[in-house]
């Protein structure tokens, strides 16, 4: 007969990572209690919890040894005494870890050795204008159209990512300052810079350039984000806000 299980709206009010999750954050969470999150549910005799807690105890509590257990292991029976027949017999090692919940624990285990080997590769990091220049001519010098890109940044000027924030005609193309502020604060990046392209082949700006370049600064300014340049990118050069002295 299959043993019940708990799920989490019935574990003790103490005993709810989830809900600890939500009100602290998950720093305030064990490694167990994160790790009961994923599998969800123990049973009866055990809440996910504590069957975690014995997972990480046979780790010595260290998650780079439970990153080395197999599916195997996880699942896997082990020989116990059994005092009533006086006879060993073979039992599951944790009751209630089933091969989807151990998958799941592993799968964890994968994601956060990815993350270790992202944060190991240095990012690419912009120290001018003509390295913003560089950056993003290979895209852009062959566009018959406008687009608009907001570079994202950490304090170093490392480059975290960039996201197309508007696509238009041959002449023009529509950007919203909210669109750049809100990809700013959902990257965390505290240093921004904005590129578009001029398919025509004019350099310099225009006026909606210039007003563009002049609101973005000061809604930057009111959010503390820093914006590093602007750069227009047109055939055969660029033109670029900071270089001529336009942003301050």
């Amino acid at each position: 007969m299959e043993t019940a299980k708990l799920n989490i709206k019935q574990w003790a009010e103490d005993d709810r990572p989830r809900e600890k999750m939500m009100q602290k954050g998950a720093s305030a969470l064990s490694n167990a209690e994160l790790l009961a999150i994923l599998i969800g549910s123990g049973t009866v005799e055990e809440s996910a919890v504590g069957l975690m807690k014995r997972v990480m105890a046979d780790c010595d509590n260290r998650l780079k040894a439970l990153g080395r257990m197999s599916l195997e292991e996880l699942t896997g029976n082990v020989e116990v005494w059994d005092k009533e027949t006086g006879k060993k017999k073979r039992v599951r090692r944790y009751k209630g870890l089933g091969e989807a919940k151990a998958v799941a624990i592993m799968a964890a285990c994968e994601l956060g050795r990815r993350r270790m080997e992202e944060d190991a590769v240095e990012l690419p990091s912009i120290r001018s204008s003509v390295d913003l220049y560089h950056y993003f001519l290979p895209q852009m010098q062959d566009l018959f159209h406008e687009e608009c890109y907001v570079l994202l940044m950490n304090q170093a000027c490392r480059i975290l990512d960039k996201v197309l924030v508007s696509k238009g005609g041959l002449t023009e193309t529509a950007v919203d300052i909210r669109l750049i502020l809100r990809e700013a604060l959902l990257h965390r990046a505290p240093v921004i810079a904005l590129c578009h392209n001029h398919p025509l082949g004019q350099v310099r700006p225009s006026m909606e350039d210039d007003r563009l370049t002049d609101r973005l600064q000061k809604a930057c300014r009111m959010m503390n984000i820093r914006l590093l340049d602007h750069i227009i990118v047109a055939e055969g050069g660029f033109y670029s806000y900071c270089e001529e002295g336009k942003l301050v």
